[in-house]
């Protein structure tokens, strides 16, 4: 084991081609989560509601999870071969069909595969063989996972990011991007930072702002970057918002309230905060 990291330490071409051919699986992975973490966590609730009521176990057609049942087509039902489930090569070759009943398979599929890709390939070239690759790594396919949950379901479920916290906490001890005390402290404050926002926007409004899953997602940044960072995860989250939905009401011409989904724009802060929070921010202090 070793000396095959000394080996890759030592090759970094070698190493950047593991990693691309290794994110494609992994981003394929991430694609079942994505799909059916929601649908599992939903079943978990009607039983939980159903045992509440009193009511007898609703019998599920098929029980899910992350490993069970094998990758099937939506439609035909039929299982997909290994074959037909190669990340990318496969959308390709069979020209976004089943291979079976020929429904359209989404692009949604090898987009992400796609976007793991480029963005591990990414950070493997700017860590190397290092302890904070392994934590940039696991940060970055955590949230790729909650971005496309919370776009399709408007939803940051706890799985994903309690598990993104304790691993901030984890890495802390060594420490990776920051230390235990400034992450302990990083995700007290995150946590409470969403916590008064809403209150005080609901106090004001009545209405609800955003969900305890935003609390929890930058209070999981704040433990995995440290608090320094939360100022600006928070105002490059806002910015990027904004635009997106100053640009949506144009182009969609949809001026009511709508609510979007907060998680993707506190992702992509979150990830251009481990990579170049710094540097930001030293930027920053330059021009004052």
């Amino acid at each position: 084991m070793m000396s095959t990291l000394n080996f890759l330490a030592d090759n970094p071409n070698a190493l950047l081609l593991v990693m691309a051919i290794l994110s494609l699986f992994i981003g394929s992975f991430l694609n079942v989560v994505i799909y059916r973490l929601p649908r599992m966590m939903e079943q978990g609730w009607s039983e939980e509601c159903r045992l509440y009521l009193g009511l007898k176990p609703h019998t599920e057609p098929e029980k899910i999870n992350l490993c069970l049942p094998f990758s099937h087509c939506p439609q035909c039902k039929k299982h997909i071969r290994p074959l037909h489930n190669i990340p990318l090569l496969s959308y390709l070759w069979l020209r976004g069909k089943c291979a079976y009943c020929h429904a359209r398979i989404s692009i949604r599929y090898p987009l992400v595969e796609a976007l793991t890709c480029v963005m591990s390939v990414y950070v493997t070239w700017r860590f190397g063989v290092s302890w904070s690759l392994l934590a940039a790594l696991l940060f970055t396919w955590i949230i790729i996972s909650l971005t496309f949950i919370d776009l399709d379901f408007h939803l940051l479920p706890d799985q994903l990011t309690l598990t993104l916290l304790w691993l901030g906490l984890l890495f802390s001890l060594h420490p990776v991007f920051t230390n235990s005390h400034d992450a302990i402290l990083g995700a007290i404050s995150g946590y409470l930072l969403f916590a008064a926002i809403q209150f005080t926007f609901k106090f004001a409004t009545g209405k609800t702002g955003m969900g305890q899953g935003d609390y929890k997602f930058l209070a999981a940044q704040g433990a995995f970057l440290g608090w320094q960072s939360l100022p600006l995860i928070v105002l490059l989250a806002s910015l990027s918002g904004l635009l997106f939905t100053l640009t949506h009401m144009v182009f969609k011409r949809q001026f009511k309230s709508v609510p979007l989904p907060f998680g993707p724009y506190l992702a992509l802060a979150g990830w251009i905060a481990m990579l170049w929070g710094n540097d930001i921010m030293q930027y920053y202090f330059q021009l004052t």
